[in-house]
């Protein structure tokens, strides 16, 4: 039985998966989503005695019903292969009671590595399936990992081209290194005046520009989307969730059919959406720990049910959840509110037009699994300070965010229940802000050698995605305002 995919603004009939990773987008800007969540057909002991790779295959096929096996299976042995520098793909490392879950072994030391590594192998593979003969632009904004993540995936895959948008001044340093070096004749890499939310808006113009697709289509290419709005990309991070479960209670950690928690570090409310529909397909979940920094609209969503993007934005030390338009979360907003996709698209007309929405009491109700509440850049630096002196273990800021909003959860409630927590990138990502929040005298210290401290420190090897960038030169140097960001792609794709 195939699993269709409708979107989340229209009626409109439903598309296979292979059609919802190559549009990215719903024609009329909604998100797809499946038209219901798969339960699993394997049993959590069967799981625990699976490889990464293995669970990957198990999961997506449930979701993705029009690939082959052998498709399917070609595109995760090409995913999760040698990229990675631990077999384990998601080792989880228990300090301080809780599970770490780390997510930053792959190609740029982040989380988005698990989804965009597999994803340029998914869109290849829909392309052929569905006779595509155009060539495929990837468009993404990202606030700093995902785009990095998403030009290493791409950079050189015949038949695709990938453009980046990322705010010039809303990244880490190290974030922008790799970026503005990444080598591929196909990458295209781009800094806006303005911050992400400015960039995400700009890019789904370009999507929902139909006399813009008319002219790409003319000269040859279609846009396709690697940001976590592509199904593509929220499909193999629910792998991650059901992994960890089942490498818990095959260490012994767990008993079989235990509830964990589950604690995620929130910008764009992909991961955690993924965890989400891990839950749904029956792993034991009971909390779902949604973790903000000082831009900080989704604990003031669940704490209130209204939605309020109309602040400041605030440049924190944690730049990937610097978001104050969380996009997957419009998916949360369809499926609480009974899959109806008139009702969302009153809710995301209000967005855009007064910058705010509020959901009803039944919809907060179907909310109830989840927890917000958020960590200040004091609190995000104290909690890295703290825990590398109780354990020897150093958490990048996003990972210290959520183990920030761990400990208000646990004082809130008293709740005990074990806890897995997403490390969604690795300290060296951000090395000047972790430095100083373990002691300030590091702040005189130059990037580089703050990287050589902080291996030294945490008896960890430098990682090679940060080796590469120490003398690699510049390939991307393109500025432009937010209102430019299209004849900047045309101009790339000399259109």
């Amino acid at each position: 039985m195939d699993l269709f995919y409708r979107s989340t603004r229209s009626n409109s009939d439903g598309v296979k998966a292979s059609q919802a990773i190559l549009k990215g987008l719903a024609e009329d800007g909604g998100l797809y989503m499946p038209e219901s969540i798969p339960c699993l057909d394997k049993s959590l002991k069967e799981f625990a005695e699976m490889t990464y790779q293995e669970t990957a295959y198990e999961i997506m096929k449930l979701f993705l019903t029009d690939f082959t096996e052998a498709e399917l299976k070609d595109c995760i042995s090409k995913a999760y292969d040698s990229k990675f520098d631990t077999k384990q793909i998601a080792p989880i490392v228990e300090k301080d009671n809780t599970y770490f879950l780390e997510l930053f072994h792959g190609a740029t030391i982040a989380f988005k590595d698990m989804a965009l590594s597999i994803l340029p192998h998914l869109l290849i593979t829909s392309a052929k399936k569905n006779n595509v003969k155009n060539e495929i632009v990837i468009l993404t904004a990202t606030s700093g990992d995902t785009g990095k993540a998403a030009l290493a995936g791409f950079a050189d895959v015949k038949g695709t081209r990938i453009i980046v948008f990322y705010p010039k001044n809303g990244v880490s340093p190290i974030q922008e290194k790799q970026m503005i070096t990444q080598k591929g004749e196909n990458t295209f890499v781009v800094g806006i005046t303005g911050n992400f939310d400015d960039a995400q808006t700009g890019v789904k113009q370009l999507f929902g520009d139909r006399a813009l697709a008319e002219t790409m289509d003319q000269a040859g290419f279609q846009f396709s989307s690697a940001n976590s709005i592509n199904i593509g990309r929220l499909v193999p991070q629910i792998v991650y969730y059901v992994y960890s479960y089942a490498q818990l209670l095959k260490t012994g950690n767990i008993e079989n059919g235990e509830k964990i928690n589950i604690v995620v570090p929130t910008g764009n409310f992909g991961n955690i959406l993924a965890a989400y529909f891990a839950k749904h397909m029956g792993v034991p979940i009971a909390k779902l720990i949604c973790a903000s920094n000082e831009n900080k609209v989704l604990y003031d969503f669940f704490d209130t049910g209204i939605y309020d993007r109309n602040r400041a934005f605030v440049l924190t030390s944690s730049p990937s959840m610097d978001i104050l338009i969380s996009s997957n979360l419009e998916r949360l907003i369809y499926l609480t509110a009974g899959a109806d996709a008139n009702r969302n698209v009153e809710f995301m007309k209000a967005l855009a037009a007064e910058g705010k929405y509020e959901i009803s009491a039944d919809m907060r109700e179907n909310m109830k699994d989840f927890y917000g509440n958020y960590a200040s850049e004091q609190e995000t630096a104290d909690t890295i300070k703290t825990l590398f002196e109780k354990t020897g273990y150093i958490i990048d800021t996003h990972t210290a965010v959520a183990a920030a909003v761990l400990s208000k959860y646990k004082k809130e409630t008293n709740d005990k229940t074990k806890t897995v927590l997403a490390s969604t990138a690795s300290p060296f990502k951000f090395t000047r802000s972790v430095m100083n929040a373990i002691d300030t005298k590091y702040d005189a210290m130059e990037d580089f050698a703050l990287v050589d401290e902080l291996s030294k420190i945490a008896k960890v090897k430098v990682p090679k995605a940060i080796e590469e960038i120490r003398t690699a030169p510049v390939l991307h140097n393109t500025i432009c305002d937010k209102e430019d960001m299209k004849s900047v792609v045309m101009k790339f794709l000399g259109v």
